[in-house]
């Protein structure tokens, strides 16, 4: 069994405070006070810097956390592995997506992993794609959906390309017919989600010389929509995130070919999780089936 005080220090990490740590864990505040208190003289430097509203870490801390990790990690595959000897297939996985593939595929693929291995606890965390490769570089999440380019030193999958769009209110005809030229997009607003534009959303708006302040923000990809279906601008969305939103728009194509790719990430350690492997297995059986020769995997 791991030091318990490890379990202690990323439990304070996740929750914040002493009190909601102590909660989390089922013991007292002055449990998880003292258990800090031993690993930092242990470790010989402060871990936390305590305030009013709770704790953040120190330099020294962020630097000692995906090590604490791992342990924790390495333990619980070592268990993980012990019960699938005996066959008992238990364990758990994480896995960090972004709005539009906890919509579009993590039910399916829950639903296939589960039906294969009941066992398993599943977790989903939904984040940004810089929040879920960080989270996956520090072993807090075991299985992450992103999008290139991934700089971490991390297990990286390439497996879609997904198209980019504009969407126009029902009213709106582009020049030629059929696709977004630069008159088109010229001096229109651009509504989009804030997270979006750093990436391939931003590419695109760069070529179509889109300003920064002819772009307004919203909180959500439906959103987005409806505020495109009532005339207050134009949007950009990728293919994935438009298969379930509902809004009486047009769905247009640039001029030129604009798209992301999607792409899976794991941390060295925790991918060889049993669990782990089973989920990534049936992510790839999933998406191979979906996508076909499509899927890049496959290529």
């Amino acid at each position: 069994m791991a030091n318990f005080s490890y379990q202690v220090f990323v439990e304070v990490v996740n929750q914040g405070t002493f009190v909601q740590a102590a909660s989390a864990l089922n013991v007292t505040p002055s449990a998880v006070s003292h258990s800090v208190s031993q690993l930092e003289r242990d470790l010989g430097f402060p871990l936390f810097i305590r305030n009013r509203t709770g704790v953040e870490l120190t330099v020294d801390g962020k630097a000692v956390l995906p090590i604490v990790q791992a342990i924790l990690n390495t333990e619980d595959q070592l268990y993980q592995v012990a019960d699938s000897i005996k066959g008992s297939n238990s364990g758990r996985v994480r896995i960090g997506a972004f709005s539009s593939v906890s919509t579009n595929w993590l039910p399916a693929i829950i639903r296939r992993f589960r039906a294969q291995y009941p066992q398993v606890d599943v977790a989903v965390i939904q984040g940004g794609f810089n929040e879920i490769v960080e989270q996956v570089r520090l072993g807090t999440i075991d299985i992450g959906f992103s999008s290139l380019p991934v700089t971490d030193q991390l297990i990286v999958e390439p497996l879609i390309s997904d198209p980019i769009y504009c969407v126009t209110p029902k009213d709106f005809e582009p020049q030629n017919g059929k696709t977004m030229t630069d008159a088109d997009v010229s001096k229109r607003r651009f509504i989009l989600q804030a997270v979006d534009y750093d990436r391939d959303t931003k590419r695109t708006l760069d070529r179509y010389q889109v300003s920064a302040n002819s772009i307004s923000y919203s909180i959500d990809d439906q959103s987005i929509l409806s505020m495109v279906e009532s005339g207050l601008g134009l949007g950009i969305l990728p293919e994935l995130a438009l298969q379930k939103l509902v809004g009486d728009v047009n769905v247009l194509p640039f001029t030129e070919t604009f798209s992301r790719t999607l792409c899976l990430v794991l941390n060295p350690t925790t991918e060889k999780s049993p669990s782990v492997a089973r989920m990534r297995t049936v992510i790839h059986e999933y998406l191979a089936e979906r996508y076909q020769a499509h899927f890049l995997l496959n290529q």
